[in-house]
C-alpha cells in the first residue's frame, strides 16, 4: 500500500469532519463510521492509524479549537489593559467560545478514563500554567495585582478550573459547582487575584447550565 504522503492534511480532513458532525449530532451520537463516511474515499484502518479512539479524536478536535482561538494570545499583546484585565478578558473570550463550549461539555464524560485525564492534566500544566504565569507575573508588576504566589497559583488554576470543576471527576450537582465558584473567586481574592467579576460569573453560570444532568453524576 502506498505511503500516505501528506498525513498532516489527513489528520486535518478527519479532524474537520469530527468537529462538524461533533457540533451537529453530538459526540455519543457520532461513531467512527459516520466520520469515515465524510471523508470521501479514506477508509476506517486510515482513521485508526491517525487515531486510537473517538475518544481521542474529541480530544484532538477540543485542542485544534483552542489552539484557532487561543484567548491568552489575544490578549497578550495588547497595551490597554493590565494584567488583570488581560486574566479577565481571556477567560471570558475562552467562555463565549460557544462552539468550544459544545465541545468541551461533550467531553466530560471522557475524564472517566485514566489515561485521558492524565493527558489534560500534562496538558493544562504544559500549556495553561505559562500563559497564568506570564500575566499573573504582569499584573503584578503593573500593580492590579497583589500575590506571593505566582508560580503556585498558575500551576493550581488550571487544575481547579478543569479537573476539580468536573462532575465526572468530582461528582456535584449545578448548585454544587456554582458554590465551588464561588469558593474559588473567595480563595483568589484572598490571595491578591480578584478574578472573577460580573461578567465572567454570568457566564460561568451560562456554561454550567449547559451540563446535562447525566453529566453531573
Amino acid at each position: 500500500m502506498a505511503r500516505n504522503k501528506y498525513p498532516e492534511v489527513t489528520v486535518e480532513r478527519i479532524l474537520d469532519a469530527a468537529q462538524r458532525l461533533f457540533l451537529e449530532k453530538g459526540y455519543e451520537q457520532t461513531t467512527i463510521q459516520d466520520i469515515v463516511d465524510q471523508l470521501g474515499g479514506l477508509t476506517k484502518g486510515a482513521v485508526y492509524h491517525h487515531f486510537k479512539s473517538k475518544e481521542e479524536i474529541l480530544d484532538a478536535v477540543g485542542d485544534r479549537m483552542f489552539f484557532a482561538n487561543n484567548p491568552f494570545e489575544a490578549v497578550r499583546g495588547r497595551t490597554d489593559l493590565t494584567g488583570l484585565e488581560k486574566l479577565r478578558e481571556a477567560i471570558r473570550r475562552n467562555q463565549a467560545d460557544t462552539a468550544r463550549a459544545r465541545i468541551t461539555v461533550q467531553s466530560i464524560p471522557l475524564a472517566r478514563n485514566p489515561r485521558m485525564l492524565v493527558e489534560m492534566i500534562e496538558s493544562n500544566r504544559r500549556i495553561l500554567t505559562p500563559y497564568y504565569q506570564e500575566l499573573l507575573e504582569e499584573g503584578n508588576r503593573d500593580g492590579s495585582l497583589h500575590t506571593a504566589y505566582v508560580r503556585e497559583l498558575a500551576e493550581l488554576l488550571p487544575l481547579l478550573t478543569s479537573l476539580w470543576m468536573l462532575p465526572s471527576v468530582f461528582p456535584a450537582t449545578r448548585e454544587e459547582m456554582r458554590r465551588k465558584f464561588t469558593f474559588l473567586g473567595e480563595m483568589l481574592e484572598a490571595m491578591g487575584v480578584p478574578l472573577f467579576d460580573d461578567a465572567i460569573r454570568q457566564l460561568v453560570d451560562d456554561f454550567f447550565a449547559q451540563i446535562p444532568e447525566t453529566g453531573l453524576e
